[in-house]
């Protein structure tokens, strides 16, 4: 079983820094402005050859009842609870402040082990507020530097003294199977402008408030990922912050946060891309369902807070028709009409994620692919470009996710766009590929008389 270890201290000493260094990538945003992590995030942290699970949280602080401040400390609390020891994190150039005393006890109260890190350590600035920790009572500060990596050998040493000796047993059980690998998750991605309610349908989905909310838009801040079951399937889903245009975007956090959602499409296999019903196909959601489309990543498209659109007939044929108008590169996306906050269409997008990624894995057989390809130059001839034929050879799938294809041809800079269009098209149509980014790279067949011009001349 995984021993868990969750990161507390008052805002800005370094407890996003120190789970990056621990995780071994940067997963969570730094930056000097208090109060950037308000969600939990979750890690697998490896320090030496201790591996255990490593928690993220919103600086603690003091807000009013039901406020955005209380409700990221609600987060930290239950971070806490999940949690089977405490890194208790000060600022070691700063000193110990009242709240950090507060804060004290609070880690005492919990009643599990606390280490004690006095953070930002490097050099001799750090030592005085370092020995000033030795009065919250949790025991001897361990000196670290969380940027630098200073003190993660003494941090291994408390870290190896505290956790379980595992099981021998346990760890030959680790050893992944191919039925293992077969039964990963589904890595998804929810993306969409600021205030879309990503986040809203991700608590519906997990059935708790996991993430924040709030009428305000950019509450998200971090790409923060859940694990979720449904029917069977397990699916790892990642909120991220609302994506708003290059131009609108003048803080530094903000354009931290939009690096950190675009990571997330990068390394996802579905993206969710999130509309307002009362504000669908604006220009930005273009640009994001092109963005996805062109890192070759699965599309569903939820447009959201659907029960509060007035109920008339046709509705849902005509999103069919607005999404085919204004996203003809991913012709026959699916798209579903949801409502985070009610639950509503919540198992047709699950299903519409499911199949989107089936068809994102789908090899076509290459008999089956030469057949369609004779049929689709009978019916549609390449044109003539400055009077010389085309001539296209056949056509080879190269690899799934998305699925690639390789087009042998005499002149491969000749072919026109529209004719890959056309191609492209109907190899969706032929296979059953709607929505899917299909690749169609062009690749010219070898002479086999090239050798004997260059004799002759």
């Amino acid at each position: 079983m995984s021993f868990t270890i969750a990161i507390i201290g008052r805002p800005n000493v370094g407890k996003s820094t120190l789970f990056n260094r621990l995780v071994g990538q940067k997963l969570a945003l730094v930056d000097d402005e208090p109060g950037v992590t308000r969600d939990r995030r979750e890690g697998q942290a490896r320090l030496g050859d201790l591996e255990f699970t490593v928690i993220d949280t919103a600086g603690l602080d003091e807000g009013a009842k039901g406020s955005l401040t209380a409700r990221m400390q609600e987060q930290t609390e239950t971070a806490i609870k999940l949690a089977d020891a405490l890194m208790f994190v000060v600022d070691a150039r700063a000193g110990l402040t009242p709240t950090d005393r507060a804060f004290a006890d609070f880690a005492r109260r919990a009643d599990k082990p606390v280490l004690l890190l006095a953070n930002k350590s490097e050099g001799k600035q750090g030592d005085a507020g370092a020995m000033e920790a030795y009065a919250l009572g949790l025991g001897d500060p361990i000196q670290i530097s969380a940027e630098h990596g200073e003190g993660m050998g003494e941090l291994y040493d408390a870290l190896r003294a505290m956790m379980p000796e595992r099981p021998e047993e346990e760890e030959e059980a680790e050893e992944e199977t191919e039925e293992d690998m077969a039964s990963r998750p589904i890595r998804v991605a929810i993306v969409g402008r600021p205030n879309a309610g990503k986040s809203t349908l991700i608590n519906h989905l997990v059935g708790e408030e996991r993430l924040l909310t709030s009428p305000e838009a950019g509450t998200t801040r971090d790409s923060i990922a859940v694990e979720i079951a449904w029917k069977g399937r397990t699916f790892r889903v990642f909120d991220t912050a609302g994506l708003r245009r290059r131009s609108r975007i003048e803080e530094k956090l903000e354009k931290l946060s939009v690096a950190d959602a675009l990571r997330a499409v990068r390394f996802a296999e579905v993206v969710v891309l999130m509309m307002d019903a009362h504000n669908k196909f604006e220009e930005q959601d273009l640009r994001i369902a092109d963005l996805i489309e062109r890192e070759g990543r699965a599309l569903v498209i939820a447009v959201n807070k659907w029960d509060l659109m007035t109920s008339k007939p046709g509705q849902i044929s005509a999103l069919r028709t607005d999404a085919d108008h204004w996203l003809p590169q991913v012709a026959g996306v699916p798209i579903v009409a949801v409502s985070g906050l009610m639950g509503e269409g919540i198992d047709r997008l699950m299903q519409a994620i499911v199949e989107a990624y089936a068809i994102w894995n789908r090899r076509v057989p290459t008999a089956a692919l030469n057949r369609w390809f004779e049929q689709a130059i009978a019916a549609n001839p390449p044109p003539a470009v400055s009077g010389r034929r085309l001539k296209l050879n056949y056509i080879t799938q190269t690899k799934a996710r998305p699925p690639s294809f390789v087009l042998f041809c005499s002149r491969a800079d000749a072919v026109p766009q529209s004719y890959l269009r056309y191609l492209t098209n109907s190899l969706r149509e032929a296979f059953g590929l709607p929505g899917a980014p299909v690749r169609i790279t062009l690749r010219e067949k070898a002479n086999p008389f090239a050798h004997k011009r260059k004799r002759l001349s």
